[in-house]
């Protein structure tokens, strides 16, 4: 028997240095679990039984089971390369079929999905028109839109600003635009119609003979208005605080083809009268362009957000991720995935940290988790064993050698 006892040997630690070959050839693979060899040891059957007078017949290959442990982080220059610190897989789909991976190195395609190497869709869960991430089983491939879609006019701008208590009312009358002798002070901001055109809304405020009030005039593209020439009086108390009407309403012709008149309030709510000169400290409105994509970005909970050249945010959706009760059941498919078995379980979704699942951290991979050092002594010790084992079938045919050459 100590043929088999040795072939089995050679066969037990051939095996051993495929696995550690495996896991050196990929030290550098994002995402990679090492694998490590159990062996077992065999004897032969016996009806009546061997006590302690059996003899072992060698060992075998019990199982060859991968080593979930964290790899370390490395940061990168892409915004779509995602890290999972903790517990959890991505869930990949392409046709139908879904696999699983720690590796985080995705990008968008020519449609805007977010996919692998392997052109391999992103599952998670997509935002609704709101923004809003809905509570549902996580089967949708993440898109990113390239342009934010449809304008949004403005129907409502705002003005925050102090106007000096110190002035008087100017000299010149009556009011011009042209004519800064006319009015105190002036700003200007851009709104949007209909069909994300910009236009130039500007501010004019003229003090008033009565005390603590002002006059304000506004133009688009240097027009008047379309109702009435004054757009509205703001007045303030003793102390610089607005008492009249925080609101203005107002409309103003458009010539581009958008709907016209443009018509939305301006809100004059936070203006201030105190002693110091005329300042703007903020100047909004809610209307924008089309737009085209400037970035991404995924947050550690798994949001996915898309910025846009026209000063627009999206919320696009949440990355899911992927747990299972046996990970070791799991089979391997190549290209860093695993597809599940009978073995590993179904999977449980869930969120990026939520309850058991790991943080996500984005412009990030991680490492394998391969110790190269243990590694290479790994090497020493099975090549060892390799040679003892054939010292061993070398020594067998010496034995018969012996018996053979007997007269």
């Amino acid at each position: 028997m100590a043929f088999q006892q040795g072939l089995s040997g050679l066969a037990s630690s051939s095996k051993a240095l495929d696995v550690a070959g495996n896991n050196i050839a990929n030290a550098s693979t994002v995402g990679f679990k090492s694998s490590a060899t159990h062996f077992a040891d065999v004897y032969g059957a016996s009806l009546q039984g061997g006590g302690g007078s059996q003899i072992g017949i060698g060992s075998t290959l019990s199982g060859v089971l991968q080593q979930y442990t964290q790899g370390n982080i490395t940061a990168t220059n892409n915004p779509l390369d995602i890290a999972i610190n903790g517990t959890g897989f991505f869930g990949l789909t392409q046709n139908g079929s879904v696999s699983y991976s720690r590796n985080g190195q995705f990008h968008l395609d020519k449609d805007g999905f977010i996919i692998n190497d392997q052109n391999r869709k992103l599952l998670g869960v997509l935002a609704d028109a709101t923004g809003s991430i809905p509570q549902q089983p996580p089967t949708d491939q993440l898109k990113v839109d390239f342009v934010t879609g449809t304008p949004n006019p403005t129907s409502t701008a705002g003005v925050t600003a102090n106007l000096d208590s110190r002035q008087a009312q100017p000299a010149q009358a009556p009011f011009d635009p042209a004519d800064p002798d006319t009015y105190n002070s002036s700003t200007a901001m851009t709104v949007y119609d209909s069909l994300g055109n910009p236009h130039t809304l500007s501010y004019y405020f003229l003090k008033t003979a009565t005390p603590n009030q002002w006059t304000l005039y506004t133009r688009m593209d240097g027009n008047a208005p379309t109702v009435a020439e004054t757009a509205g009086t703001v007045t303030f108390n003793s102390s610089g605080v607005l008492t009249s009407a925080g609101s203005i309403n107002k409309s103003y012709a458009v010539t581009t083809g958008a709907v016209t008149p443009l018509t939305f309030d301006i809100d004059v709510s936070n203006m201030t009268q105190f002693g110091s000169p005329f300042a703007v400290n903020d100047l909004t409105q809610n209307g924008f362009a089309p737009g085209n994509l400037a970035g991404v970005s995924v947050s550690k909970d798994g949001i996915v957000q898309a910025r846009y050249d026209n000063g627009q945010t999206r919320d696009i959706g949440q990355v899911a991720l992927f747990n299972f009760r046996n990970p070791n059941g799991l089979s391997s498919i190549g290209n860093n995935q695993w597809s599940e078995t009978a073995d590993s379980g179904q999977p449980t979704p869930g969120n990026p940290n939520t309850g058991i699942f790991g943080v996500l951290q984005a412009s990030a991979v991680e490492e394998s988790n391969v110790d190269l050092t243990a590694e290479l002594v790994n090497l020493i010790v099975q090549q060892r064993n390799y040679q003892a084992s054939a010292q061993s079938i070398k020594t067998q045919d010496q034995i018969l050698q012996t018996l053979v050459n007997i007269r």
